[in-house]
């Protein structure tokens, strides 16, 4: 196939993964009967909240998570990246773990993040994922989903890190998936240049799942989930409200692209 549908989620999860799955089981219904194949949710959508809380939760946070999707992607005959979760990794910590699920609800690849979010942005304002996360021991994760697409996982502030998807693309990966929970500080910011950015060098597909709004006293994240073409070309922006958004993926297209400019071939450093 060279050509199918996908859509990203946009969400302002809480720390209620009940409530979190009650809003999300909507979007992918209505996303498969619009035709989509393959659906990406963000970084922290069954839980967003307290880390501490969301350490001692892990375990049910995770189990649920893997049952519920995976009923998901056989009820509706579809592909679905979970994107960030946590899962238990001992010593009081998590790895923050991206799954793809394929429509018979098995987990075909898993991506543990790597990079974690260590920043002071300001006085008032500075994150330490490495208090509570454990970062992945696997450097890269390229999917090959058969009639859709080689697609590579990464979560959120890996996309400041373009080796890693360089290294996607010397696995082939024709489609990237940043599942993100973007702040609103470096969201504003920093967002879409670098979505744009690591889409136009790599000249692949990339969807970004997002995460959008007020959810505690101490977060804002900054929403705009988008879909972009290897030109740099944003197909579709879900703005500030949650929601999902959709667009074709089209590896004619892209083949096309990285004919016409082939600066992977030009690679003088891997």
């Amino acid at each position: 196939m060279s050509s199918f549908k996908v859509a990203t989620v946009q969400l302002n999860s809480k720390p209620d993964v009940a409530h979190n799955m009650n809003v999300i089981y909507p979007f992918v219904q209505q996303a498969a009967a619009r035709g989509v194949q393959l659906i990406g949710l963000p970084e922290n959508f069954a839980f967003l909240g307290n880390n501490r809380e969301m350490v001692n939760q892990a375990p049910w946070i995770s189990e649920t998570v893997m049952l519920r999707i995976a009923e998901w992607a056989r009820e509706f005959g579809v592909y679905i990246i979970a994107g960030g979760f946590p899962v238990p990794a001992g010593d009081e910590k998590v790895y923050n773990r991206a799954a793809l699920f394929d429509p018979n609800g098995d987990v075909i690849a898993t991506y543990d993040k790597i990079h974690l979010f260590d920043v002071t942005i300001s006085e008032s304002e500075s994150y330490r994922e490495s208090a509570i996360m454990r970062p992945g021991e696997q450097s890269v994760t390229v999917c090959n989903v058969e009639g859709l697409a080689k697609i590579g996982l990464s979560i959120c502030y890996d996309v400041r890190f373009p080796v890693l998807y360089r290294k996607m693309m010397n696995q082939g990966a024709e489609l990237l998936s940043v599942t993100s929970a973007f702040t609103q500080t470096t969201g504003k910011a920093h967002w879409e240049v670098l979505l744009r950015a690591r889409a136009i060098e790599n000249t692949s597909y990339l969807m970004a799942p997002a995460q959008t709004g007020i959810h505690d006293k101490n977060l804002e994240t900054y929403g705009h989930a988008m879909i972009i073409d290897p030109w740099g070309k944003v197909l579709a922006d879900a703005g500030k409200e949650p929601g999902f958004i959709t667009a074709n993926i089209d590896l004619n297209y892209l083949n096309e692209i990285r004919e016409k400019l082939p600066s992977l071939k030009h690679r003088v450093f891997e």
